[in-house]
């Protein structure tokens, strides 16, 4: 998958069958449904899913749990505007 096709996804009711848990919580993301990018986010154990994690909190303002879970994704607290944040992780994850 590649961002076009990701982003194509985004008409769709329901996200791709096999995404990955990152992937999944920035697809709810990008669908305006923080809830559930969230559960998805805290569903997954890995470092991808923790820095997910921690540009959702940082969408949401919380700024000392974002900063958790960046350190707990061995990322540097972002500094760029949320959709740049955003399309920086998508691109990252996609390219593995």
């Amino acid at each position: 998958m590649d961002a076009e096709e990701f982003r194509r996804s985004l008409d769709e009711a329901a996200p791709p069958d096999g995404l990955p848990t990152p992937l999944l919580a920035l697809w709810w993301d990008a669908r305006g449904d923080w809830q559930r990018a969230h559960e998805a986010a805290q569903a997954g154990e890995d470092a991808d899913s923790a820095w997910v994690h921690a540009y959702l909190h940082h969408r949401e303002g919380d700024l000392a749990n974002a900063g958790y879970w960046y350190r707990r994704a061995g990322k540097p607290t972002a500094g760029m505007p949320l959709d740049e944040e955003a399309s920086a992780i998508l691109a990252t994850l996609l390219a593995r």
